[in-house]
């Protein structure tokens, strides 16, 4: 009788379970945007990665773990569905240092296509002259970009905008007026870029840095420098020059090299140099960039008396043979005239040694009398892959590519692919999930991006999905406009950007303030 008893017991209590209305998952929301499933995760913290669903709302990260959506409320409430197994889920990449102009190219696909889902401009000391720098960055907004961006504003702009120009010494209230308009842009930029060794901002001296650090440093802002001269008989001083900023401001180094420096050692000593002055308080970070060329205008070979055409003009007819000297010995240093190769036209894809070679007249005469300072842009293969290999493995340097989707380098192309296809999977220098969190958290937090970089609820929902083994830089020195491949979804603001190898034509990105 007792066992009769129990069984109607469990029969009662089973039916009425049954009856009861199933609670549906997450019932704060009536729709579902996106239901990514069956994906490894891989957070951008450098945690190990680990399996999970990620559902999306809106622009955010809703939930992150084992769903429970029933078979009738995905049904109704999930309008997509994307089955990541085998695949990588992760933050999308944060570009520390990137060119370009959003009003004349605004989908940016190049960036998307290597999983790049925020941008970083305003670098080199360079930012669109126009004050309040807000005006510009508004009719971006007003008009939409592909992947975010995370503006700075330039000091070469700023010395332009306040009346400065290429002058040593600003009078008392030229220097006020561009300490200004530096506050005033640090309300909605992430903060200064400088360019030390271009003009105008290669005028500017010890007093005049300093104080643009104190106001970077009372707006809580960073200080992202091209340094004053990246030789490797020079790196030390400019590195101190940039931690005497960083006495007042998180300052940040643009695009880590040593030009002609060689080896692993070498490498050691500049990471004991920021180290070091870590030990010492200075918040100091740096970016690097996977290849062995750098790529900027012609002007980076001339000397600091000739790289304006004014300037230059007059050196060309007072000092030429004294230019031609200091022009030979600088491309011999770094590495030859068959190391330069110009990207834009009439030189494009040729060597200056194939130029010499062509007009039959010597290199430096050519660099005179043919380009001048101004007249050209090309990479420069002068870093030792050893060297820069060990500055890029330290976890306190990011990735950058310091690329444009017209730049004649394949960094603006391949970067990040290059990242996960050399050292991660093809030579295995890094794990993925340190990989992954110098292209997303450590971006995130250089920039002071509070709100992206990191897979976890709440956060905006950019987000990349691929397969490590199918990721390829397909861009060259010789080709560098090829698409990167493997990046099989990247997700703006919880939308598709990039899909199968496919733009969506809808600019999804935003222009990021500082939180």
């Amino acid at each position: 009788m007792r066992s009769i008893l129990i069984i109607q017991t469990i029969i009662l209590f089973t039916l009425g379970s049954c009856s009861k209305e199933r609670i549906p998952f997450l019932p704060q929301f009536s729709e579902i945007d996106y239901l990514i499933k069956n994906g490894t995760v891989v957070d951008g913290t450098g945690r190990p990665s680990y399996l999970a669903d990620i559902v999306v709302v809106g622009d955010r990260i809703v939930y992150i773990g084992e769903e429970d959506f029933s078979y009738d409320d995905s049904k109704v409430r999930i309008k997509n569905n994307i089955d990541a197994k085998g695949k990588i889920v992760s933050p999308g990449f944060i570009d520390l240092h990137s060119h370009g102009d959003p009003l004349k190219y605004p989908h940016m696909q190049n960036f998307l296509a290597m999983g790049v889902t925020t941008m970083t401009l305003g670098m080199d000391g360079s930012s669109p002259e126009i004050n309040p720098l807000s005006l510009w960055m508004e009719e971006i907004d007003k008009q939409g970009i592909g992947p975010n961006l995370a503006m700075l504003i330039g000091h070469g702009s700023l010395r332009n905008l306040s009346g400065i120009g290429v002058k040593k010494n600003p009078t008392k209230e030229e220097l006020e007026k561009m300490l200004s308009i530096l506050n005033e842009s640090l309300k909605y930029t992430f903060g200064l870029s400088t360019g030390l060794e271009y003009s105008p901002g290669l005028n500017a001296e010890s007093h005049e840095l300093r104080s643009l650090a104190k106001v970077v440093g009372e707006n809580n802002r960073l200080i992202m420098s091209h340094m004053r001269n990246e030789d490797d008989d020079h790196i030390e001083d400019s590195i101190a020059e940039l931690l005497e900023q960083g006495e007042y401001a998180r300052v940040h180094i643009s695009h880590l090299k040593s030009v002609y420096g060689k080896g692993i050692d070498r490498a050691e000593e500049i990471l004991n140099i920021l180290n070091s002055a870590r030990d010492s308080g200075i918040d100091v970070t740096a970016e690097i960039y996977p290849y062995n060329a750098s790529y900027t205008g012609i002007g980076i070979v001339f000397p600091i008396w000739s790289k304006t055409q004014k300037e230059f003009n007059k050196v060309k007819l007072s000092k030429r043979e004294e230019l031609e000297s200091y022009l030979v010995n600088r491309i011999n240093q770094r590495n030859g005239p068959e190391s330069t190769l110009f990207g834009t036209e009439p030189y494009t894809g040729k060597t200056l040694a194939d130029l010499s070679h062509e007009k039959e007249m010597n290199f430096e005469d050519i660099l005179i009398d043919e380009i001048g300072p101004n007249g050209a842009s090309g990479a420069y293969f002068v870093m030792n892959e050893e060297l820069q290999d060990r500055l890029l493995l330290d976890p306190n340097i990011g990735i950058c590519s310091d690329g444009s989707i017209s730049g004649y380098h394949p960094r603006g192309h391949g970067t990040f692919a290059k990242i996960i296809e050399k050292y991660v999977v093809n030579e295995g220098m890094l794990s993925l999930e340190e990989a992954i969190r110098k292209m997303t958290s450590f971006a995130a937090k250089v920039l002071g991006i509070n709100d992206r970089g990191i897979l976890r609820e709440g956060m905006k929902a950019d987000i990349i999905i691929f397969n490590p083994n199918k990721v390829r830089a397909r861009a060259s020195y010789t080709d560098p406009f090829l698409l990167a491949e493997g990046f099989d979804v990247v997700m703006v603001n919880g939308k598709k950007a990039w899909d199968n190898q496919k733009h969506s034509d809808q600019l999804w990105g935003q222009v990021l303030k500082p939180n």
